[in-house]
């Protein structure tokens, strides 16, 4: 057999500091015509020198001692081809078909490299890939006011017709938004960043009211979650989601940075304004970064997995709340059937104010309709494994750092809150056929709690100080 070519390419990491791009140091990739074997990576001695210095990749590139990474080239741990803080940055299943449709190349034909440069400037995070030292950012991301247009080209890249230029240049540099479903990110006229959701032509329901509906559900569940309105484009219903990963702050703050920023101000809900006038970043990191692993055994891992890597990558200040919301996330999955929740739909920004990790704002949650009595998640629940029942998710709540009445209180208020799901729909736009249809997603208290349970979560309804 022949021999595998393979191809030592040296690509350049910056991230974004105190509002503009820094070199961070060097990514060295071992690439075959099957992917990336190995990779590198060195820091650079000027950017170690900084103060606001952040991880390209919290897990195999710490920050926390200096010393320790200055002058020396670092692996991946747990033996994984490519650091999980650059596989972050690299586009997702959508972006790659959106570069390929730009080439005009195959599915998954070309080097990893160029997926990676070509995920463009405005991809998730504070991090970019370039060819040189010298390159500049890629161009930004197109106006709302394109979105007929994106969707135009979207519905032509899912039917694997020829797209053109005109159309494909209109995504610039937001294929790396990553995820399967096709999507853009776009500016509104304020400068406001959102994620566009389109409809995708395997949908079954409207999907785009569906998850908007879903999202302010879990945020009435009280976690943490992004702006989203619903827009029709010709009879066409898009979801555009605030991005997470950037922030506005008042420009008397720029000279202080984003530290003396309040600590309760939520950073994803910052707006624009005649004294906030500069948009910041937030380094993102998924769970699969965090846990780090890579895809194959993620299938192994459970949310007792993303509660130890929140112990032990997350900023103390945040480590207790942050589980507390994910146990809160892993009952509303179970509640809404929403089961696409593998590591990758869990993440991560960096607080510059705590100057450390916390959980990211909800995001990628859709309930799906079944009809089997006997449901699963993607991730391990608890000792019954990937069971989606209540009594599964109590049998590990001490890994989430908590009490039993304390995860008892939690998951009463998330199911209380489930339960009126059809009038938090209904205020949200979503029809009476569209909530027909998600209804069997929608778990019945009694199909997922045993009697003792349910007089449990009774109990705390009943005493909601407890």
């Amino acid at each position: 057999m022949p021999a595998r070519a393979v191809m030592a390419t040296e690509l350049y990491v910056f991230a974004h500091l105190l509002g503009e791009f820094v070199p961070a140091g060097i990514l060295t990739l071992t690439e075959t015509p099957l992917g990336v074997e190995a990779s590198s990576f060195s820091y650079g001695t000027r950017y170690l020198q900084r103060s606001q210095a952040i991880e390209v990749d919290p897990v195999s590139l710490a920050l926390a001692d200096k010393a320790q990474v200055r002058e020396k080239s670092l692996v991946p741990v747990n033996g994984l081809p490519l650091f999980g803080g650059l596989r972050d940055a690299a586009p997702d299943a959508w972006g790659r078909r959106v570069i390929e449709a730009k080439f005009k190349v195959p599915a998954n034909s070309l080097p990893e490299s160029t997926y990676l440069l070509e995920a463009g400037s405005e991809r998730v995070g504070a991090l970019d890939v370039r060819r040189q030292l010298t390159d500049r950012a890629s161009a930004g991301v197109s106006e709302v006011k394109a979105l007929q247009y994106l969707l135009e080209a979207a519905e032509r890249i899912e039917l694997g017709e020829p797209v053109p230029t005109r159309l494909t240049d209109l995504f610039g540099s937001s294929p790396g938004a990553g995820g399967a479903r096709p999507k853009a990110s776009v500016r509104d006229s304020d400068g406001l960043l959102w994620l566009a959701k389109f409809a995708s032509r395997g949908d079954t329901f409207d999907v785009a009211t569906a998850e908007h509906a879903t999202l302010r559900l879990a945020e009435a569940c009280g976690m943490t979650v992004p702006a989203s309105k619903v827009v029709d484009l010709g009879g066409k219903h898009t979801l555009l989601i605030r991005r997470f990963d950037r922030y506005w702050i008042d420009d008397d703050a720029l000279r202080g940075g984003p530290a003396q920023l309040p600590a309760d101000l939520a950073l994803h809900a910052t707006l624009p304004t005649d004294t906030a006038r500069h948009e910041w970043r937030l380094p993102f990191a998924s769970a699969l970064t965090m846990v780090a692993c890579d895809e194959m055994a993620s299938r192994t891992k459970g949310y007792a997995d993303i509660a130890h890597a929140i112990r032990r990558q997350v900023h103390p200040s945040f480590i207790r709340q942050n589980n507390k919301e994910l146990f809160s996330r892993m009952v509303f999955n179970i509640l809404a059937s929403n089961d696409d929740d593998h590591l990758r739909n869990h993440g991560f920004v960096w607080d510059p104010r705590a100057g450390g990790w916390r959980l990211s704002p909800l995001y990628d949650v859709v309930p799906r309709p079944a009809i089997a009595q006997e449901r699963f998640l993607h991730l391990e629940v608890g000792l019954q494994g990937k069971l989606a029942t209540l009594d599964n998710a109590m049998s590990k709540y001490a890994q989430f750092d908590l009490q039993r009445p304390e995860a008892i209180a939690l998951m009463a208020r998330v199911v209380t809150t489930v339960a009126g799901w059809r009038e938090r729909f209904e205020a949200h736009g979503a029809p009476g056929r569209l909530m027909d249809q998600l209804a069997r997603a929608f778990r019945v208290l009694d199909e997922v709690a045993s009697p003792a349970l349910r007089s449990e979560l009774a109990a705390a309804d009943d005493n909601p100080a407890h």
